[in-house]
């Protein structure tokens, strides 16, 4: 009888969680414009969108804000496998492209997009005070310009120390090389000035987890711009800044910094939920 009843309380208890598993669904190509912009520029109206994927039926949950790499010159909006069902929101952005626009209105889309979630999230059931801003190469140094410059998001209303946390991977620190490119300046020839990350390093900024690949297996000075990112942080006062190398592994190292990510993410939620 005991084990009768042993083996139905674990059927019921199987049951239960089946039941209870979470359900995501995806809205896509959702304008982070208005429809005044939108209508302006045909470009806009076609890049600048995103993509939705959250938990149903689910109230006050984070959210991420991905943003892909490809240089600022290619590229399309994407949901990393690495990200899907673990419990937030991933909110996935196309941006306009060089060389047919210029590097600053890629920071511009980016700004735009990250203050379109604030403005809309809760209408999804999001929680407007758990939005991470993530992304790889390029979409990395997207985040870090937008939540370490205050500008970008100022213009659309937002103060950037309401972002709950950045994680960029394998970002460029220096002023990025497509905007280099634009100047006629080469690759390897390094600046720092208001496009870089680095020129904007502040105390105040919000929580920072960065990651890169190996150093030896990197692009360029991959790691050795955010080991240098890192530290002006912390000498400034920054006192929540974190970096990773994932030994081994190229600029291709999203896929095992993945869990980095989620249980970073998972931490930012402890803490506000504190």
């Amino acid at each position: 009888m005991k084990k009768l009843f042993l083996s139905l309380l674990l059927l019921l208890t199987t049951a239960f969680c089946f039941a209870q598993k979470t359900e995501y669904t995806t809205v896509s190509n959702i304008p982070y414009y208005n429809e005044a912009t939108t209508k302006t520029d045909t470009y806009i109206k076609e890049r600048c969108v995103l993509n939705i994927y959250y938990p149903k039926n689910t109230k006050g949950f984070a959210t991420v804000i991905w943003f892909h790499g490809g240089g600022l010159s290619g590229g399309s909006k994407e949901l990393p496998e690495g990200l899907k069902e673990k419990g937030f929101c991933v909110v996935s952005v196309n941006y306009r492209l060089t060389p047919k626009v210029k590097g600053q209105k890629c920071i511009e889309d980016a700004a735009a997009a990250v203050a379109w979630t604030f403005q809309n999230i809760a209408t999804y059931g999001g929680d407007n005070s758990l939005i991470i801003v993530s992304g790889h190469s390029a979409g990395a140094y997207l985040s870090l310009m937008i939540g370490l410059d205050k500008k970008w998001l100022k213009a659309d209303g937002i103060d950037a120390n309401s972002i709950a946390g950045l994680i960029p991977l394998s970002s460029q620190a220096i002023t990025h090389f497509a905007i280099r490119n634009e100047r006629g300046i080469p690759e390897t020839q390094a600046i720092i000035d208001e496009f870089a990350p680095l020129y904007h390093v502040r105390a105040d900024a919000p929580s920072i987890l960065l990651i890169t690949g190996d150093r030896e297996l990197e692009m360029l000075g991959r790691y050795e711009e955010n080991a240098y990112l890192a530290r002006m942080l912390k000498i400034v006062g920054h006192k929540k800044t974190t970096l990773y190398e994932l030994q081994g592994f190229g600029h291709s190292m999203t896929e095992p910094a993945f869990p980095l990510v989620v249980k970073e993410i998972q931490k930012i939620v402890a803490l506000k939920k504190k």
